[in-house]
């Protein structure tokens, strides 16, 4: 049951998972301290327009931080364009971070490849670095990890990414790595400051029809970010954004509210469920800045 609305949780699902870091400093929970909670939105929502419009739309609705999706219609032809290549230049990714800087918002992830790609992740932690962007966002298959794999790979690049100032964050995507706490496994196996944990708790709802709220207990200790995302059963099955579903945003940030560390929210999804998307950019606008109230509110209730 996700507590202020009834839920029945979907029987059990059978998932097969269940050194100090040199330019990232690892911080020990101090909760006496308010988390550092970085309300952030993906361009992700903004896919449908150029990416400069996103930017410029977030800035409207009041962001501080950004992340970046994974690519845009910039000519209005309905062809995407990556926001940044996996083999563009470390240089590419200081400029996109310089754009969004000189528009007041500070870049703070960026999707990176699969964990299988070791020497794609390589690439993509040097842009990172170059550009100052703190985390790169990975996932797995819905179809299946393998687990064994994935810790291998980030014991070697844990260390690569620390090095470069940059932490690496899976998150849950379905089948086998569809939890946090399959997720926190890996993380916890891998034992490296450098690889961490991304909650999303809109896919646990969605690929595995379970509640995420006890889900995120499991993992908080692993948790450095969320892609915030919501999920409803009713009148549609469908995510959408924060405070339009059947999460309760109070009960998913309270236990990482006290740490002491930066946290970044990220929006993910920010759309009403059960009516149309937006036509135009100005619409997306209107429900960024909805998203970003609404979380600020959570923050402030949980942390006062």
């Amino acid at each position: 049951m996700l507590n202020r609305r009834n839920f029945l949780q979907a029987g059990t699902v059978g998932l097969a998972l269940i050194a100090k870091p040199r330019a990232v400093v690892a911080q020990a929970v101090d909760k006496s301290k308010p988390t550092k909670f970085q309300v952030a939105c993906m361009t992700l929502p903004y896919a449908a327009f150029p990416l400069e419009r996103a930017l410029t739309g977030l800035k409207v609705a009041g962001y501080q931080y950004v992340a970046w999706g994974t690519s845009h219609d910039e000519l209005g032809n309905g062809k995407r364009v990556s926001v940044l290549a996996g083999d563009a230049s470390p240089d590419k990714a200081k400029e996109l971070a310089k754009k969004c800087r000189d528009l007041g918002l500070e870049p703070l992830m960026l999707f990176g490849p699969s964990p299988e790609g070791v020497e794609a992740m390589k690439n993509r932690i040097k842009q990172a670095s170059a550009a100052g962007v703190p985390q790169i966002l990975t996932m797995g298959s819905t179809k299946g990890n393998d687990a064994k794999l994935w810790v291998k790979n980030f014991k070697e690049l844990g260390p690569i990414a620390r090095d470069n100032g940059v932490l690496i964050v899976v998150k849950q995507h379905g089948g086998n790595t569809g939890t946090g706490a399959a997720c926190a496994e890996i993380t916890r196996e891998a034992a490296d400051e450098g690889v961490k944990v991304c909650f999303d708790a809109g896919n646990v709802m969605d690929y595995h029809k379970i509640d995420p709220l006890p889900d995120v207990k499991k993992c908080a200790d692993e948790v450095r970010s969320f892609a915030i995302k919501d999920h409803r059963f009713f009148p549609k099955d469908e995510d959408c954004g924060p405070g339009l579903g059947e999460i309760d945003h109070y009960r998913l940030l309270a236990p990482v509210a006290f740490s002491g560390r930066p946290m970044p929210l990220c929006c993910e999804n920010i759309f009403a469920p059960a009516v149309p998307r937006p036509k135009t950019a100005e619409g997306v606008d209107v429900l960024a800045r909805r998203a970003r109230e609404f979380l600020e509110l959570v923050i402030q209730g949980i942390q006062s």
